[in-house]
């Protein structure tokens, strides 16, 4: 076989980031950007994709869902004019740069993003952390491409297809919610889940996550999950 064996698609909030809170700050800014008056109540991100908390959030304050991208452009907005305040609210996670690296490093893999975040808030994230040279952005799918997190699959199988096309069994998605295991079941491709996030490791087993990791920092653990060696 000439390329690479696998396509690894990281989910990036908690897996391999923390930013503490700063997107549902910043969907404060946002929502009172596009709409004039402030958001009510708390945003559970919780792994689900951007346009799913969208609509969700403009159906509890009585808006029509169909301005889904009024408010997606003024995240977009609010996360470019505080970027540079991500990194105090936040770090990377133990591991996680060295992973990014190695995997970077290694022709049997491919390595680009499956994030619930819109591709604009996705690429600020990990420009902010030092860590966006490291993925195919190209090959990467965001949660303004589909409501479904499993239908990211697709999109990001389809977006390699120019560098061969994947099998089921050669795509591995690294994440750390049963969102991410909700995703690799429905989509019949393979999860290394990390109990990096609120999620414990029981709580991702139980989600039906195979392999669970503690966090990113043992790599030779890694590597032969993500290898399957």
């Amino acid at each position: 076989m000439t390329g690479p064996q696998v396509l690894v698609l990281w989910d990036i909030d908690n897996t391999l980031i923390s930013a503490r809170g700063f997107g549902g700050l910043m969907y404060g800014h946002a929502f009172h950007r596009a709409f004039g008056r402030p958001l009510e109540g708390p945003v559970d991100l919780g792994g689900r994709t951007e346009r799913d908390v969208i609509e969700e959030v403009l159906r509890r304050h009585d808006i029509e869902t169909t301005e889904h991208r009024v408010l997606s452009a003024a995240l977009s907005t609010s996360f470019e004019d505080r970027r540079a305040e991500l990194p105090d609210h936040g770090e990377v996670l133990p591991g996680a740069l060295r992973a990014l690296e190695h995997f970077a490093d290694d022709p049997r893999v491919h390595q680009a993003v499956l994030t619930a975040n819109l591709a604009s808030v996705a690429r600020i994230k990990l420009e902010e952390f030092g860590l966006a040279h490291l993925v195919d952005w190209d090959v990467s799918a965001f949660g303004d491409d589909h409501l479904d997190r499993a239908e990211l699959v697709t999109v990001a199988r389809e977006r390699a297809r120019h560098i061969r096309p994947f099998a089921d069994d050669e795509i591995v998605i690294i994440g750390d919610t049963p969102h991410d295991v909700h995703a690799a079941t429905k989509a019949g491709v393979r999860l290394v889940a990390v109990a990096t996030g609120r999620s414990s490791r029981q709580d991702l087993h139980q989600a039906g996550a195979q392999i669970v990791i503690d966090d990113l920092s043992d790599l030779e653990l890694l590597i032969r999950s993500v290898l399957a060696t």
